[in-house]
């Protein structure tokens, strides 16, 4: 089967508005070494709705999130970002990703963390001003984190680190936010003050794509779920999708697993 390399720009079908999706994948593919982390994976993210992404262990969730920013380069495949290319549309863009993946040591303030946010409107050089601070303050104060900001972040408990980094999302003032986990090892009243301030977003017309794990909540947060093992087995409305026959060709022997360990650790 031939592959089209990124360099290549590929030919979208003329009937595909691809402007309609603030994210859109087609023949998304990624792999490490011989084994396809993801394969050829197509998949068109509906404004103003909360998309969850679901699947088993290794089934390629996180990395699917970051081929589409980038992080990670295709084998092959594209991204659009409100139809235009990732490159001209980083700007519309925040992005969460798993707590596990930082480095708290790292000796900085919460307010300094949040203030990160607004990299691409300071520049390097920037100087940040009183309107910055302020705007960076009622990001905090929107998850609670505002008696916080001079703390290091490293002195956090999870759920406080993952609420900052939520507020520093939020203070890039974005179109589209893609979350990694968002929920993973957060205590309860976190995960509630998250989902709140996510569906606000929603609810002024952004458009949320987070990876999920908990199948038990996902009908209760989420709009619209893609299931994906590898390949995408689904999409669509949460409850024309997370249905028992398309869980169980999502995750197979794992399914028993992944309802009663809400806590499993995504990939």
């Amino acid at each position: 089967m031939a592959v089209t390399p990124l360099s290549v720009v590929p030919v979208v079908p003329a009937s595909e508005d691809l402007a309609v999706y603030p994210l859109a994948l087609r023949g998304l593919t990624v792999s490490y070494g011989q084994k396809p982390a993801i394969f050829s994976v197509d998949a068109s993210f509906v404004p103003g709705q909360m998309t969850a992404i679901i699947g088993p262990n290794g089934a390629g969730k996180s990395t699917l999130l970051k081929a589409a920013l980038g992080i990670i380069t295709p084998l092959s495949g594209h991204v659009t970002v409100f139809g235009k290319a990732l490159v001209d549309q980083r700007q519309r863009i925040a992005y969460v990703p798993q707590r596990a993946s930082v480095d708290w040591d790292f000796p900085t303030r919460v307010i300094d963390v949040v203030l990160m946010g607004l990299y691409r409107e300071l520049g390097l050089l920037g100087r940040i001003r009183r309107s910055h601070h302020d705007r960076a303050m009622a990001c905090l104060t929107r998850v609670g984190m505002q008696d916080f900001a001079t703390r290091q972040i490293g002195q956090l408990s999870g759920g406080q680190q993952q609420r900052v980094f939520l507020a520093r999302a939020l203070a890039q003032n974005a179109d589209l936010y893609l979350l990694d986990e968002p929920f993973a090892g957060v205590d309860a009243a976190t995960e509630k003050a998250i989902i709140a301030v996510l569906k606000d977003l929603r609810d002024a017309g952004r458009t949320i794509v987070a990876v999920h794990h908990d199948l038990a909540t996902v009908a209760e947060y989420f709009d619209r779920a893609l299931l994906l093992n590898v390949r995408r087995i689904a999409e669509g409305p949460v409850d024309q999708i997370v249905t028992p026959d398309l869980l169980e060709r999502t995750y197979g022997g794992q399914l028993t697993m992944a309802r009663m360990d809400p806590a499993q650790t995504a990939s």
